[in-house]
């Protein structure tokens, strides 16, 4: 009797572990989500503004590029600046070649 209340008490208790665990993650992917929808309507005001034609390729590449500088430095400046940078060198040398 008392491997079964052990067992059953692990298994309640794994099961309480993964739901945590699938809600950090649910809230991490809806939060990277919304990031980036405002990040790529972002980046897309700023090209038209700048009178380019949007690509969605380089929305993306720039939004991932911020959504990871913005996990590592948690300053929104900071990872807008060098990713537009990053973005504008990049642009710069594809023209090139």
């Amino acid at each position: 009797m008392k491997a079964g209340k052990y067992s059953l008490f692990i298994f309640v208790n794994l099961i309480i572990l993964f739901n945590s665990l699938n809600s950090y993650y649910l809230a991490q992917t809806k939060k990277k989500s919304i990031i980036k929808l405002f990040c790529l309507q972002s980046v897309k005001e700023e090209m038209l503004k700048s009178e380019m034609i949007y690509s969605e390729e380089i929305a993306n590449e720039t939004c991932d590029c911020y959504y990871e500088q913005f996990m590592q430095t948690a300053s929104h400046h900071d990872a807008k600046t060098k990713c537009k940078l990053e973005t504008k060198e990049n642009l710069n040398h594809n023209r090139k070649i």
